[in-house]
């Protein structure tokens, strides 16, 4: 068999389903992505539950989409973190597929926008997401302050995503300064580990959230107006 395989690894360990697993241990070549999120376990654990030996590709090596072509003449496994398809450059993979003739098939899974459902915020209610990226010397984006404001014009709530590397103080450091003077976050969510059992969720006021434990993967949640039973759940359902 010959074929490529976008297989969504859902938010904890054993989260594959059985189809998807069978694929794995036939496979004659396993990748993970893995440069997008910080994984709440690692990648020899999760190589030791799928039985398969993985081998992680960098960012060039996914976007160059070399290693699918291999899959014209074997069975080729790419593993992504939470749902295979919210990054573009997993879509781009399967275009390239459709336009050599590569068999593919998608293995779908919960991913971070599932698990803040977990908060009891309504899904409908949440605008635009964005993301964080962490602030180098002379690369200080804040575009999604801008986001954040847009959503709050409307009442929605704004998921926060946070790149790779960005610890915990650094990430609430940043916010705080891009917010400054342009929009004022009195209350916020964070979400940590969501979906695993060590899942973590504080509602608090900002300077509250200063010196919690939080460990990667986590999110930030700005509510935007709440529904009375999204704001039960919010103080009843934290830590």
């Amino acid at each position: 068999m010959a074929g490529f395989n976008l297989i969504g690894l859902g938010l904890d360990l054993g989260a594959v389903g059985i189809e998807a697993i069978g694929i794995i241990k036939k496979a004659d070549r396993v990748y993970v992505e893995s440069y997008t999120v910080d994984l709440p376990y690692s990648l020899e654990h999760l190589a030791k539950v799928l039985g398969k030996d993985i081998f992680p590709l960098t960012r060039m090596m996914t976007e160059n989409e070399k290693f699918v072509e291999d899959a014209k003449e074997k069975e080729i496994v790419l593993l992504v973190y939470g749902s295979p398809l919210m990054a573009t450059t997993h879509i781009s993979l399967l275009l390239k597929c459709k336009k050599e003739n590569i068999k593919y098939k998608i293995f779908q899974n919960a991913s971070i926008f599932d698990g803040v459902a977990e908060t009891g915020l309504q899904a409908y209610k949440f605008g635009k997401t964005t993301s964080m990226p962490k602030w180098e010397k002379n690369y200080r984006p804040e575009s999604f302050i801008d986001v954040i404001k847009d959503n709050k014009k409307i009442k929605a709530h704004t998921l926060l995503l946070i790149d790779i590397g960005l610890h915990y103080s650094d990430a609430l450091k940043q916010l705080e300064e891009a917010s400054s003077n342009k929009i004022k976050i009195e209350k916020m969510v964070v979400c940590s580990n969501i979906g695993t059992k060590h899942s973590k969720m504080y509602y608090r006021d900002f300077e509250e959230l200063y010196g919690l434990e939080v460990s990667a993967p986590f999110c930030f949640i700005i509510p935007g107006d709440l529904h009375f039973l999204e704001e039960d759940a919010l103080k009843e359902l934290s830590n």
